[in-house]
């Protein structure tokens, strides 16, 4: 009798095993469905960013090709304004040349 008592009792030890241990699995199931939604969810917040990343660095090329041209455009103007005034010196020399030809002339 005493073997089938050490056997029962061993028994009813494997159940209680078998009964945590099936718990444990269902609470484990749980985290890993926990687990699996948060990656779900932290994939998808990644793909936005990454797109919005790449938004970003399109318009960021886009502008910096535009600052590129602008400062063309600024430095063009700045040589013809530099020009214009060259310009306006040499016409200005010419005329004080032609004044005092004139006033020569009429003494």
């Amino acid at each position: 009798m005493s073997i089938f008592k050490q056997k029962e009792k061993n028994l009813n030890r494997l159940i209680d095993k078998l009964n945590n241990l099936t718990s444990t699995y269902s609470q484990s199931t749980y985290e890993e469905e926990k687990i699996k939604t948060e990656k779900n969810e932290l994939l998808r917040q990644k793909a936005e960013i990454e797109k919005k990343n790449l938004e970003l660095m399109r318009e960021h090329e886009y502008l910096k090709k535009k600052i590129s041209k602008l400062q063309e455009e600024v430095g063009k103007q700045s040589v013809a304004e530099e020009k214009f005034n060259q310009d306006i010196e040499e016409l200005s020399q010419e005329t004080e040349n032609l004044v005092s030809e004139i006033e020569k002339w009429q003494m």
